[in-house]
């Protein structure tokens, strides 16, 4: 065998061999006494007991064997890693070094045509490794080429990667082309797939990228089952891996299902028709090799024998036979084996030994080092022949390895010598280049398989074109195509090598209809989205439970779309929620367009929304009262209701009109949000910013003498969120509102809400909310009778009387009208007589008339969802009148704080709900005297930052001699939503009618 010369004479070669561990003595070659079948039987297993691998005989080593053998081992390694090859001799050899599979292939038109044209035995070597020190099987390939091809003490910061490669070695002279393959079984391999996954890599992730690298071995894998004639699986230890069977019957497998795209590829290799059938030269035969790791510690005496009666065989040939033994009766058991070898993906001899175990390095170097040298420094019988390579070279090691004594190859102890890993190789190529073919079928009937020696050249162009199929880039356009269908049956490895995914498929799919149970259970049927949620939280926490693995988020995707499937088909709820916030009863449908009407058969169907919630509402002056729906939108809530209402009671009766939109296009537009810009907007700004100081935030200016009882109380906040505008905030300073007779309200766009504080100015909604009519004369009201009208509780239908001191002109000091308003200008201190009066010192004594003093009536009703109507008299009380005279209550209370909008109902039902009542109507009876009494309501039915809803007319000034009634909107909502009314565990103090809606003052009598 001819390798690059690094500058060793033969005997140099020899002990650098010895000292880099490769077991190359030459020893009398045994009879293989290997597992010995008969056709179509199975031996039974041979005991076997722990060995210990055969150290050679100890003696004494004096200091000066120890010394030139320390020194030489020193001496030749250094020259051994550290010298590299002449460049004449790579030019000699071109393959003297391993090249990766792509480089042979292309290089293979550069051979020499003699090698080209002989017959080529093609090996594999595959495995995995463990974490000895150095690769298993670089180092077999190292003992099988007798050369240093692959570096023992590699690392993965080589800079590689962890993909599958197969590397080659061709010797020339042995006519075997070595094919190594690399895969992550490989330590290497392993740690350079650690280091490419990141730490934040998620457990699915990771499993794809190994299962990635799996199916790459796969198919490297079926690539060498398909040009090689013998395989050798080497195992980092003497125990056989179970894991193969299953692999190979992936590769079985998937052999069957991509055999008609390669003979596609091969049908025009120059090759036989046996070859281009079966794709293949012929079946390949599996041989292993097992490593013994020092585990297995047990001397001749402590074997159980007779030490004068020694066993047959050595403990490690023992240990080879059981081993035949088990892997035959597992790959029989798996019908990876069977009776045609040529059905199988390999075969096995059945009459050679097929399993060979590399002994353990011997704990003690030097010795061991020592013994090798003196078992090859041996005299022996010197022999005249030439020397021969090949076939040739094999048999005469083999009859020179004898014994001079001539003991039939028995070493001391009578045990038969363990043959060489070159030795145990090259029987089975030996079969191969003298064309001789395995003959590895059994049973009866035995079918002969096809056999075929190829030529190196012929063998190129067919792993050339299986290469680009199965693992290399194609370059032709067919071949590519060819390639593409093989990567889509690599489906077919799932079920036999994925066994993690196969198992998490299987428990994801028995937790999938307990999730579905749980998503189904205590359904109504129809819900919403928030049930819907709820029920798939909880459906997800029983799936979690029970599903495990890396299938658990495609699952968990799964349940998701199967829930959603189950709402969406017929089990959705309309999502829409009405003004008492309160969701539609059917399920998901449309609304009926104008003069549409409704359908139920239509999918999805055509309705009006229903919450299935009614209430009793009174009309605009309340003398009728009647049942109303729930409503969903403003219009109907505030408009349409009373519209209906008010052709049967109210609709003769006078009223002052709110401006409204008028359009002035056919098609006018809603607008769009924006912030509100007059010019004095500017330093009502700064204003507002310096209101949100510490210190001046809750402070108000107490009013100015000349102001009403109007004060505002509006808030100051960045945002209005749901209510109004974003951009927009409320200063809690009143700014005057400029009067709609100075700007024109637009005609092209109208308010899409309500009219508030924070809506842009110049717009108008296309309805009133608000509604002021007058029920007749101010003697229409009763006082003693109070209001008759339907609904009421008993005794609280009584309005508060307000009471206005009214001076002529010629008793005024300074000609100018003073506040009626109830404030404390107006109204004396007990037990004081104010100036003026009858009696009091510098006053006017009898000359005051007896007409100083007018009398209002105000009433601020609240209505229920029952039709149960009263007056309050206070935020926390209700008017009750037991006997004639009327309310003895003033007014002045209720106009000088803050009514709230909601109060409980004095006639709770029998339910836990508690019912509120709500602000609905303002009474005010106005006399027949000098007096001009404005109306202001200002409304706030939310907590910061809900804004101040009003009329579209603000400071309206009621006539005299009138007995009007303001009816208050039912529901209130701006562009972005209604403000829904408070729940159960809200306080109510935020919702309120600011103080402040009533003001009068004492108008100038004509002129006489």
């Amino acid at each position: 065998m001819t390798g690059v010369d690094f500058g060793f004479s033969g005997s140099d070669r020899m002990q650098m061999r010895i000292l880099h561990g490769l077991n190359f003595k030459i020893k009398a070659f045994p009879e293989q006494g290997g597992v010995k079948r008969s056709k179509g039987t199975v031996t039974s297993c041979r005991k076997v007991k722990q060995c210990q691998p055969n150290r050679g005989t100890s003696e004494a080593h004096d200091v000066s064997t120890r010394t030139l053998l320390v020194s030489l081992h020193r001496k030749r390694v250094r020259r051994c890693f550290h010298s590299p090859p002449s460049v004449s001799s790579m030019k000699e050899f071109p393959s003297a070094l391993p090249v990766s599979m792509g480089a042979l292939l292309r290089a293979a038109l550069l051979e020499d045509p003699a090698t080209r044209d002989a017959g080529l035995c093609v090996v594999g070597v595959f495995g995995k490794s463990g974490s000895q020190l150095g690769p298993q099987k670089e180092s077999v390939l190292n003992d099988l080429a007798d050369k240093h091809l692959f570096p023992l003490f590699g690392g993965p910061e080589d800079g590689g990667t962890a993909d599958s490669r197969i590397q080659a070695f061709h010797h020339r002279e042995g006519r075997v082309l070595y094919l190594l393959l690399s895969s992550v079984g490989d330590s290497r391999q392993l740690l350079r797939a650690c280091e490419a996954l990141g730490a934040g890599t998620s457990h699915a992730d990771a499993h794809d990228v190994w299962k990635d690298l799996d199916r790459q071995h796969c198919l490297h894998l079926l690539y060498l089952f398909s040009v090689c004639h013998v395989l050798l699986l080497v195992h980092p230890n003497q125990t056989f891996d179970v894991t193969h069977d299953r692999l190979f019957r992936a590769l079985d497998a998937l052999r069957q299902k991509v055999l008609p795209l390669v003979r596609a590829a091969i049908k025009d290799c120059p090759v036989s028709k046996e070859w281009k059938l079966n794709c293949r030269p012929c079946p390949p035969r599996l041989l292993f090799v097992f490593h013994m790791n020092g585990s297995l510690k047990v001397s001749a005496t402590e074997s159980g024998g007779n030490p004068d009666k020694p066993k047959k065989h050595s403990p490690r040939r023992r240990l080879q036979h059981a081993l035949e033994d088990q892997i035959y009766r597992i790959f029989r058991k798996s019908r990876v084996l069977t009776n045609q070898s040529s059905n199988c993906l390999f075969t096995v001899p059945a009459n050679q030994a097929f399993v060979y175990v590399v002994p353990a390095v011997d704990e003690d170097p030097v010795g061991a080092l020592l013994s090798q040298l003196r078992s090859n420094c041996a005299l022996r019988e010197p022999d005249s022949a030439p020397p021969v390579s090949g076939p040739r070279r094999y048999q005469q090691t083999r009859r020179s390895a004898r014994p001079p004594d001539g003991g039939g190859g028995v070493l001391l102890g009578g045990q038969p010598a363990d043959c060489s890993m070159a030795e145990f190789l090259w029987q089975h190529v030996e079969l191969v280049l003298t064309k001789k073919g395995f003959d590895d079928s059994v049973g009866r009937n035995p079918q002969p398989a096809h056999f075929e020696l190829p030529a190196f050249s012929k063998w190129v162009q067919v792993a050339s074109r299986i290469h680009q199929v199965l693992v290399g880039d194609a370059a032709e356009e067919d071949v590519a195509e060819l390639a593409a269908k093989v990567r889509g049956q690599l489906k077919v490895l799932e079920g036999f090598l994925d066994a993690d995914a196969k198992f998490s498929d299987n428990r994801c799919q028995k937790a999938l209809p307990l999730a579905h149970s749980a998503y189904q259970a205590n359904l109504p049927h129809n819900y919403t989205t928030t049930v819907h949620k709820n029920q798939l939280a909880q459906a997800l926490r029983v799936y979690s439970q029970h599903a495990r693995g890396v299938a658990f988020q495609r699952y968990a995707l799964q349940l998701h779309e199967d829930c959603y499937k189950f709402w969406s088909n017929g089990h959705q709820l309309c999502e829409e929620r009405s003004l008492s916030d309160q969701h539609c009863v059917h399920k998901f449908h449309l609304l009926p367009q104008p003069g549409e009407k409704t359908d139920m058969e239509r999918n999805p169907p055509v309705l009006h929304h229903n919450s299935r919630g009614r209430s009793t509402s009174a009309c605009n002056c309340g003398r009728k009262q009647a049942p109303r729906d729930d409503p969903f939108d403003a219009q109907g809530a505030n408009y349409d209701f009373y519209q209906l209402l008010e052709e049967k009671c109210c609709g003769k009766l006078e009223r002052i009109e709110f401006p409204v939109f008028q359009p002035s296009t056919p098609d006018p537009a809603p607008a769009c949000n924006r912030a509100p810009g007059p010019p004095g907007e500017a330093s009502a700004a700064s204003d507002a910013e310096r209101l949100k100081e510490p210190g001046a935030a809750h402070s108000h200016t107490p009013p100015d003498a000349s102001l009403s009882l109007a004060l505002s109380l509006g808030q100051s906040t960045d945002s209005l969120g749901p209510y109004g505008d974003a951009e927009g905030a409320e200063t809690p300073v009143q700014q005057k509102r400029p009067s709609l007779v100075d700007r024109q309200p637009s005609t092209v766009e109208y308010l899409p809400g309500m009219m508030h504080k924070g809506c842009p100015k110049g717009l108008l909604p296309t309805f009133s909310s608000w509604a002021l009519l007058q029920l007749g004369p101010a003697k229409a009201y009763n006082c003693h009778a109070g209001l008759e009208q339907p609904g009421f509780l008993p005794g609280s239908s009584f309005l508060l009387p307000w009471d206005l001191v009214i001076r002529s002109r010629s008793e005024e000091d300074s000609g100018l009208t003073e506040p009626l308003d109830g404030a404390a200008s107006s109204w004396p201190a007990p037990n004081k007589t104010p100036a003026g009066k009858r009696g009091s010192a510098g006053g006017l004594g009898r000359s005051r008339r007896r007409d100083d003093v007018a009398r209002l009536f105000v009433g601020f009703e609240y209505e229920d969802a029952r039709g149960r109507r009263f007056i309050s008299c206070g935020p926390d009380k209700i008017v009750k009148v037991l006997g004639p005279g009327g309310a003895k209550d003033s007014a002045s209370r209720v106009l000088n704080t803050d009514m709230p909008l909601y109060i409980p109902s004095p006639s709770q039902g029998r339910g836990l709900k508690a019912h509120f009542a709500q602000l609905t109507r303002l009474f005010v009876v106005v006399p027949d005297a000098p007096l001009e009494v404005t109306l202001n309501p200002q409304v706030q039915p939310g907590p910061a930052p809900c804004p101040v809803f009003h009329p579209e007319q603000t400071d309206l000034v009621l006539p005299p001699d009138g007995f009007w009634v303001l009816r208050f909107p039912y529901s209130y909502s701006t562009e972005r939503g209604p403000c829904y009314p408070p729940k159960e565990n809200q306080p109510l103090n935020n919702h309120k009618v600011l103080r402040g809606i009533l003001k009068a003052t004492a108008a100038n009598p004509p002129p006489q």
